[in-house]
Order: C-alpha cells, then structure tokens, then sequence
C-alpha cells in the first residue's frame, strides 16, 4: 500500500480570529513605517477596513514625524523620502473600522481636504473638528451620531458632506453657514424639521432628505436653484411648496409620503423624472399638463388618482408612466397620443372597459389598444380634416399648427379655439407676415402664445388685451421693436424676442413688472439700460440673455442685479469684462461688476 507525500500548502494562514477585537497597542501596529513614508511622499493614507477600535496616535502627528536618524550624508541615496520632498496630510481614510472616539489631535492636520470616517463607532465628534479649515470632502456615513458639535459648522470650505445612516434628531440653523456646499446626504436619519438657514446652500447640486420624519419643508428651499436633484422620499410631508424657483431641478423624489395634492411646477423646465408614488394624490391637474410638457418619467403608483385629464396629451416626450394601484375607472381616448412611451403600468385599477389580458399584456399591447380606439370613430376628425375641430382642441386645451407653411388663419379656426376655451396657440415655422386678428377672440384665455419661425415685421398693440397671457414668443421674425401698448401685460412672466432685428430692449419691457425671464440674443442691442426706470423696475428678472448683440460696454451697474440667476454675455463687441470673467457664471461677473462700480 503505497503513502501517500503530504502537500504543503503555499498560502500562509493568519493566526488571528475573525472576530478579533484589537488593543490599543495592536492598533499603534497599524501604522507602519512604510504606510508614513507612503504617506508623507503622497500626502494620502489610509487605513481603512484594519478593524481599528483607536485611531493610532501618529496618525494625529504625521506632517511632524522625521524618519532620519541618520546624521551622515549619502550622496547616492535617493533623496525621495527626505523631509523636503514631504507631502503633508491631505487625504485620510479611516472607514470600515469600528473607532469609537477621534481625538482631539485631529486639529493638527491643517492641510487636510478629504477625511473619511463612514462605516465606524461614533457617537460624538470633537470640537476640534471645526479647525480644520481646509477640509472640503467628509464621509460621516454609517456611525452613531445624535448630534453635531458647533464649531463643525465652522468647516465653511465643505463641498462633499454624507451623514447618512445616523441618529441625527435635528440640525442647527448654522448648517446654514456651509455656503460651499454642492452634494449633502442627511438621509437614513432622526430629523422631524430643517432649520430656515438651509435656504443659504445655494450651490447644492444634490441634496438627500430620505427616509427621515419630516412633516415640512422650509419655504427657502425653493432658493437652492442650482439644485439638479432632490431626495425627500419616505418622510412625512403632507404638502410641498410651489417648486417653480427650482428651475434647474431635473430628478424629484417624494415616494412614500402623505401628499395629498402636486405642487406648483410652473417654471421647473428642466424637470424629467418625478417619483411620488406611495402617497395620497387625487388626481392629476390640467395645470401640470400645461407645465412639464418636457417630463421623461411619472411614477404615481400606489395613490388614489380616480382620473387622467383629457390634456394629458401634452406630455409628448413622457417615456415612462407608471399609474398602477390606484382608482382609474376610465382612461382618455388621446392617452394614445403618446408616441415616445417605452413603458406604461396600469395594474391595479377598477378599468372595467380595457379588459384584462390587455392591461398585463405590457406597453405594446396597451398602446395598440388605445391607439385602436381613436380611430374606431368612422371619421377620425383628427386625420382627415385641414383644420382642428373644437373638440380636437378641447382635449388638449391648445391649438396646434406648426410647421403648415400658413401664410394666414381662418377667423373660423379661432372662433373654435375660443369655444373650446383655448390657452395655448402655436404657429410657429410657418410664413406668416403679420399676427391673425383672429387672435385677439382669445383675450380672456390666452396664456402661451408661439410666433417662432415667421416673417412677422410688427406686433400690433391688440395684443395687450390678452391680459392673462404668462408666455411670448415670437423670436426668429423680422421685428425692430415692440409696441409701447405690451407694457400692460402684467402677468407676463417669460418673453422671447430673440433672432430680431432689434437696437435695443423695447421700451414696453420695462413696464412687464412681474418679468422672470427675458431672452434677447441674435439681435443688434448696442447698450444695456440699467437706469431706474428701466431694467432696474424688473424686480423679478432671474434670466437675462443677451449673448450675440452689439453691445459695446456693460454698465457696472448691473451688478447690483443680484435678482439675477442667469446673466448670458457672450459674443458682443466690449472688452470689458474678458471673456475668462463671463466664463466663470452668473454669480462672479455680477461680483467683478459691483467691485467696477465707483464709490464717489
């Protein structure tokens, strides 16, 4: 019987427990002297996931640790390591570890930009924290933190902050004072209301509220404009604030609330997913309709919606909308309108005229049906006729006709418009040479009106009878000015008078007193007029282009404009500011500005 040579094994086993709880002196260990060279070359250590219950000592004291004893001089020694060369400390990873404390030392490592912290013990931070000036990235996820000391809203250069998965019960209002800030995570916390100062991190890119107990949101939250994305889902809210100021929001995330009605998202054109399904909403308004005809995705599943309305065809660009789970009876025939939907759901709902296998048959088979259904009607009016009916335009509260190539429209055809009580006209991209008279029997109605894309050399003052009208464009036409009359447009929120032939801003807009947006480029501007009765009385004004005119110089005036959140200069004729100053945004040309301004 022959024996069998054992094998030894080449791989060296640990002769440490898996769940060893280190010591004080086992943690010092950690810190090699390799790991310092490493990191006073790099200015970069770390020591995460080393099961450290302490932070070892030198960690604190590492930009002062000399290596070289050695007093004699080796002239073909690498001088890579010498104190000279060092790096001090600007990134430390302290993560996946279970330390419990941090020492009041850590005020030593001034130059520090990145700390990591998450995944730790912590109940408590020091004081000391607050000193570190220089401090712009912190990780604080997953610890054990009911509260935060007050010098750490001293950390004013903080860009990246996530305290997710605490026990935070409430901020201060100094959270304010962390002006810097672009992405913050309080998710997965304690908190049952935000301090009012939360409306002064106006840079915040991305801010996290999930999963907490918040029953409100403060009213300056609507002036984190730079805001792309929002996180509010599983929390308490009952209601949200009009939400219009956030223009340049594009995700919102209210899943799993007590929300019994949408907000007000007039002015929210950057908007494409909205998520608020687990929620008590009714029904979905018209008014939203008219306001994200730019939405990607609708997630209202799990509500009590019992009705879509009939202009829910607006909402041309929609990809996915999930409407499943409420109390749907019937659906709208224009529903199927919707050519870009990839994905619809509708299950859960009291449908008793769409069968069954049709609803489970997925986003093809529901379109198709629903697509089959408008045609059903021998005449299809909507195919077959040159001009909408009253009917056709009723559903969508609109009257539609772009790109026919008009060069006029039958007063008949806005006869109907108003009898189906119509507030949106577009005819841009045809060749009209004046605006239709037949216009004007929409006065008490009309709230957008499109003439993009003509040939039209006037604007006749008729048009100030449409004293509801929020929206105008009429850029890409043949204009040099606008009549005096517009001024009394009060309602007027958004003019577009760009691609004209236009020397100056007309003197009507100054008297637009409720003004938000105004987009003048391609024309022939030669000054900007911030004189106090003109510009200056657009108290309102948030968007400002005038990019490609003739301007020759910028009055340091318009500093003062602080309303504005977005100010477009580029390619006209002055020298001053430099192109390198318009570069940098909004918020630093209007400071290189203020500082022009003359003090005497």
């Amino acid at each position: 019987m022959s024996r069998r040579i054992p094998i030894k094994s080449g791989v060296k086993v640990r002769n440490k427990p898996v769940f060893h709880l280190q010591d004080k002196q086992a943690d010092e260990k950690e810190l090699s002297i390799g790991l310092i060279k490493s990191a006073k070359r790099t200015g970069q250590l770390s020591l995460c996931n080393r099961g450290l219950g302490t932070v070892p000592d030198n960690v604190w004291k590492i930009d002062e640790l000399s290596l070289d004893d050695t007093k004699e001089v080796d002239f073909t020694r690498s001088d890579t390591n010498n104190w000279w060369n060092s790096e001090p400390l600007k990134t430390l990873d302290l993560s996946s570890n279970v330390i419990n404390t941090i020492s009041p030392d850590i005020k030593y490592l001034q130059a520090l930009v990145t700390l990591k912290l998450h995944d730790n013990a912590l109940a408590s931070l020091p004081a000391e924290i607050g000193e570190l000036q220089s401090l712009a990235n912190l990780s604080l996820d997953h610890n054990r933190l009911q509260t935060l000391p007050k010098e750490f809203y001293k950390l004013t250069e903080l860009r990246w902050l996530s305290i997710s998965h605490n026990e935070l019960i409430s901020i201060e209002p100094d959270f304010g004072d962390l002006v810097m800030l672009t992405f913050l995570d309080l998710s997965h916390n304690k908190l049952q209301a935000l301090p009012p100062g939360m409306g002064y991190l106006v840079r915040l890119v991305e801010l996290n509220l999930s999963h907490n107990s918040l029953e409100e949101l403060p009213p300056d939250i609507v002036n984190l404009r730079d805001l792309k994305k929002l996180n509010i889902s599983n929390n308490n809210l009952v209601a949200l604030p009009p939400l219009g100021e956030l223009r340049k929001m594009e995700i919102l995330d209210v899943n799993h609330n007590n929300i019994e009605e949408l907000p007000d998202f007039y002015g929210c054109t950057a908007l494409k997913e909205i998520y608020m399904a687990n929620n008590y909403i009714k029904k979905i308004t018209e008014e939203f309709c008219d306001q994200m005809q730019h939405l990607n995705v609708l997630n209202l599943r799990d509500n009590k919606v019992e009705i879509l309305p009939e202009n829910i065809s607006l909402l041309q660009k929609l990809k996915r909308f999930d409407i499943s789970n409420n109390n749907l009876n019937k659906l709208p025939k224009n529903l199927g309108l919707l050519s870009q939907l990839q994905s619809i759901s509708m299950e859960g709902n009291r449908l008793s005229s769409v069968r069954q296998d049709v609803i489970r048959g997925g986003t093809d088979r529901m379109m198709k049906y629903l697509r089959d259904r408008m045609c059903e009607d021998e005449e299809d009016t909507r195919c077959k006729e040159e001009w909408p009916d009253k009917y056709t335009m009723r559903k969508s509260n609109s009257l539609l006709l772009v790109s026919r190539e008009l060069t006029a429209v039958p007063d008949e055809v806005f006869r109907a418009a108003a009898a189906a009580e119509v507030h949106i006209v577009d005819l841009s991209k045809n060749k009209l040479v004046a605006v239709p008279p037949g216009v004007w029997s929409l006065s008490e109605t009309l709230s957008q009106l499109v003439l993009s894309w003509n040939s039209i050399e006037r604007v006749p003052g008729e048009l100030a009878d449409c004293r509801h009208l929020q929206f105008l464009d009429v850029s890409r036409n043949c204009l040099d000015d606008l009549p005096p009359e517009l001024g009394r447009l009060k309602t007027l929120r958004e003019l577009v008078i760009s691609n004209n032939r236009m020397t100056k801003i007309p003197r009507c807009v100054y008297d637009m007193e409720n003004l938000e947006i105004l987009l003048a480029a391609e024309n022939r501007i030669t000054e900007i007029n911030v004189s106090s009765d003109s510009l200056a009385r657009l108290r309102r004004l948030a968007v400002l282009d005038l990019t490609n005119n003739s301007i020759a110089t910028v009055p340091p005036e318009l500093g003062n404009f602080t309303h504005l959140r977005s100010l477009e200069l580029m390619g006209n004729c002055f020298r001053q500011p430099r192109h390198a100053i318009l570069a940098k945004g909004t918020a630093s040309l209007l400071s290189y500005l203020r500082d022009r301004i003359p003090t005497n």
